[in-house]
């Protein structure tokens, strides 16, 4: 039905390895895909589970990736959950909820409902990378 293109993480890392310089990276596409996945008739409880762990979550991320990012009010940022809880996402999923600044979490919002609608383009053919270094 579409895709929607969420985050393209990169990541690099220099060091040595028994004493001679190295380096790795790599790049990390963070989509969604909107297919037919049902709605949930349980979408309330997901967004209730969701509300209850938020807390445990950001701990939980903060001692793998740093501290949740926060807005220079000191607001943290909303999780989004890249399947959304509506169609049966994972409310608390490590690779289900990400960081997003509030600004793009209002946009990426909006566009789920048209991409599961298949309008707005979301079913056409995009870049094959959205971003460029």
């Amino acid at each position: 039905m579409g895709c929607i293109w969420l985050a393209d993480i990169k990541h690099e890392w220099r060091g040595s390895v028994l004493a001679l310089p190295a380096q790795a990276g790599g790049r990390l596409a963070i989509t969604h895909c909107c297919c037919d996945h049902p709605i949930a008739s349980d979408a309330r409880q997901r967004r209730d589970t969701w509300e209850a762990a938020r807390k445990k979550f950001r701990d939980d991320w903060a001692r793998d990736f740093g501290e949740w990012p926060k807005e220079p009010s000191g607001t943290h940022w909303p999780g989004h959950h890249i399947h959304d809880l509506l169609h049966g996402g994972d409310p608390v999923g490590s690779k289900n909820v990400l960081p997003v600044p509030p600004t793009f979490h209002s946009a990426i919002n909006s566009a789920y409902p048209q991409c599961y609608a298949g309008t707005g383009g979301w079913a056409s053919a995009g870049p094959e990378y959205p971003y460029v270094d």
